[in-house]
């Protein structure tokens, strides 16, 4: 009896520790050394292909002014905001994937700013850039964060602005778990690229994929420490969940060749969605890779769609 017992506390000092060693390489915030070795994101930032160097070039040649919002727990939100004169009030707020930063969605920003025509916003995810967060949120506090970003828009162009969300992968998901949310109506449409439907999903596919664990015990236990420290579990992060209940048209992207958020999930969120929607599916597109294998179809599907629930002051312009 004694040596059974001594054995169950050692295992669960194990799984104990196995959920701290999680937490810490997958929500903690510090660099992402695991990112360099996985075989499709071998890419500087993360998810970014060759678009990211013209996005780049691009957002060094635009004067943004930088912004902040404090969110509801606290954290000090950093933003870059860049008005164009043909928008009258058209905004588009683009969400960065995970282990990135506002500025990485260069390529994305240039296509609504140049060819649409909109104003642009592009904030740090808490945990990332320069907003505070010693923690990754995987979209879940972030869609509150984004409550607030909408708010700010609103403040700044006034109550005829409308606006879209995009995001790409963790952004992608960020967008999707927004659009469940109760939403101005000045909200009206959401692209979301290579979204996961939930943390749990995404990070129990990744603990078989990187370390060849089984889901239990090891998210659970992850899960846990993740409610002490960051606030929020992982079962409660869920994308489906979300646009389950979203009223909103949104726009789903994927590559059929994405092997870090599977293709599979795209599917998933497209059925359980009840909203006006789309898909776009690019045809051996890896992660994060839609815009850059075919560029002229994203560029026009995402601008068709937008157009359809955006009122346009001036024609659209595709490249």
């Amino acid at each position: 009896m004694l040596y059974l017992l001594a054995v169950l506390i050692v295992a669960a000092g194990g799984v104990g520790y196995a959920g701290y060693y999680f937490y810490g390489v997958a929500i903690k915030r510090a660099p992402k050394e695991f990112l360099a070795k996985t075989p499709d994101l071998k890419v500087d930032p993360p998810v970014a292909g060759a678009s990211w160097g013209e996005g780049a070039e691009w957002v060094s040649r635009q004067s943004f002014r930088t912004v902040e919002l404090v969110s509801e727990d606290g954290l000090k939100l950093r933003g870059y905001y860049l008005g164009s004169e043909r928008a009258a009030g058209r905004t588009v707020i683009i969400a960065h994937g995970y282990s990135g930063k506002a500025k990485d969605m260069g390529a994305s920003a240039k296509n609504y700013y140049d060819n649409l025509g909109y104003n642009v916003l592009l904030p740090d995810a808490r945990g990332h850039g320069d907003s505070e967060g010693d923690y990754i949120g995987f979209g879940w506090p972030e869609r509150r964060d984004y409550l607030k970003w909408i708010e700010f828009v609103l403040q700044e162009t006034g109550p005829a602005a409308q606006i879209v969300l995009h995001g790409v992968s963790m952004g992608g998901a960020t967008v999707l778990m927004t659009a469940g949310e109760e939403l101005p109506p000045q909200v009206k449409a959401v692209v979301a690229d290579c979204g996961y439907t939930s943390v749990e999903a995404q990070l129990s596919y990744q603990l078989r994929r990187m370390y060849h664990l089984p889901s239990f015990p090891f998210v659970p236990s992850a899960s846990l420490v993740t409610r002490m420290k960051a606030g929020y579990s992982f079962g409660e992060a869920s994308a489906l969940n979300q646009v389950r209940k979203a009223r909103v048209p949104i726009l789903f992207i994927h590559g059929d060749a994405d092997t870090f958020v599977p293709f599979a999930m795209m599917n998933e969120l497209y059925e359980a969605c009840q909203s006006p929607k789309e898909k776009l599916v690019v045809h051996g597109a890896g992660h994060g890779l839609a815009y850059d294998t075919d560029k002229s179809t994203y560029i026009r599907t995402v601008g068709e769609f937008v157009e359809r629930y955006v009122h346009s002051p001036v024609a659209a312009e595709f490249i």
